[in-house]
């Protein structure tokens, strides 16, 4: 994954445009983003191999912040150096955060969120098949034994079982690299590792709103968060409703769901918080804050992946995050399938879009339009 210092401009023109369609069109959250940057930069691209994908993707894991933002800071990067890096995530978020923007003038003006159960209708079916591919591609190179292949099944099922994935993230990195160094531990001391659980949070009096807190209050969930949009939601109900009382619990209900129906990474509910508490100035101040550490973070552990894969101990530990991964995807999918696949059209959508994928190789935008239109059609017909 050598980067060159002389990065044509045509690379990070693709970088760009790449991201910008991926910022607008790639519904369904991180496990579908991460599956459809598979596609597009692994398949069609060729730009690194399932292997360096996985690493980057174990890599992304292990450190906080929105997954799938990570992985296109990362890849945009490893295709177009250090402006690469700049373009890639703010491409990816940009569209976003602009839709996001829009949706959330209305909200302020109508008072409610505007009913998008038909798009999500044919793109959830559609999102499912793009995850079973990628889950079908990676898995042949993640699972290299049947150590990592256990730690993967083992994954999925403590996650329905309710364990944190954080813990079973960096368990199952922890399990593979004892497993694979064992020759290694004779006549060692294994010490333990406390991964940090939570905080206690305490109620506070209701603080007068201003824009140099919204920044900080998002820099910080930016900087430590770990997780699903679930952990996003404890964070931020920990800050802006129990410690602030600057939201009710209805409106950060609101802001996530409109995280869920919108294009790009679900940190975008920072946007239209933002512009709920400050206006258009909010809604940048909150984007930016949220966002900002991971370009950071990235820019710091880039380098030192490579040299993760180089040793045996790290190494290990990178096949078992990996394993991990690829297991809370699966737990995500089945997750989805449940809510999503729930009359013999949907199930039709989704079983047409993995043999597109799997047989002809169709993009996997082109399938999301198509779900999509197939929604609306479905809605218009129903009245």
């Amino acid at each position: 994954m050598n980067v060159s210092k002389d990065i044509p401009i045509s690379h990070l023109k693709e970088v760009a445009l790449l991201f910008l369609r991926l910022g607008a069109t790639a519904f369904g959250g991180p496990a579908a983003h991460i599956a459809i940057m598979h596609d597009e930069v692994v398949k069609r691209r060729k730009w690194l191999s399932d292997q360096e994908f996985l690493d980057l993707l174990g890599a992304t894991n292990l450190i906080p912040g929105p997954n799938s933002t990570e992985m296109a800071i990362h890849l945009g990067f490893l295709r177009a150096g250090w402006p690469g890096l700049i373009m890639g995530g703010v491409c990816f978020v940009a569209p976003a955060m602009l839709i996001t923007l829009f949706l959330a003038w209305l909200y302020v003006r109508l008072g409610t969120l505007p009913q998008a159960e038909w798009l999500l209708y044919g793109v959830k079916p559609v999102v499912i098949a793009i995850i079973g591919q990628a889950l079908w591609s990676l898995g042949s190179k993640a699972l290299k034994n049947i150590s990592v292949g256990i730690v993967a099944l083992a994954a999925m099922g403590f996650y329905f079982l309710g364990v944190n994935e954080i813990m079973l993230l960096f368990g199952g990195g922890a399990v593979a690299l004892l497993i694979s160094n064992l020759p290694r531990l004779r006549n060692r001391f294994i010490g333990a590792f406390l991964l940090p659980v939570g905080a206690t949070i305490a109620a506070a009096a209701s603080i007068p709103f201003s824009l140099p807190l919204l920044f900080l209050t998002f820099l910080k969930i930016g900087s430590v968060m770990y997780g699903s949009g679930y952990v996003l939601l404890a964070f931020l109900r920990a800050d802006l409703v129990v410690r602030y009382g600057w939201l009710t619990d209805t409106q950060l209900l609101d802001a996530i769901a409109i995280g869920q129906v919108t294009p790009g990474p679900l940190f975008t509910t920072a946007t239209f918080i933002g512009y709920q508490l400050g206006g258009v100035t909010g809604a940048i101040l909150a984007t930016l804050g949220i966002f900002l550490p991971s370009f950071i973070i990235v820019a710091i552990s880039n380098p030192f992946i490579p040299r993760l894969r180089a040793s045996p101990w790290l190494g290990a530990l990178l096949d078992g995050v990996n394993a991990a991964s690829l297991g809370l995807m699966a737990a995500v999918c089945i997750q989805i399938g449940r809510a999503s696949l729930v009359d013999p059209l949907t199930l039709l959508i989704a079983l047409i879009s993995l043999a597109l994928l799997l047989k002809f190789k169709v993009n996997s935008t082109w399938l999301i339009a198509g779900g999509a239109l197939v929604g609306w059609l479905g809605s218009w017909i129903a009245r």
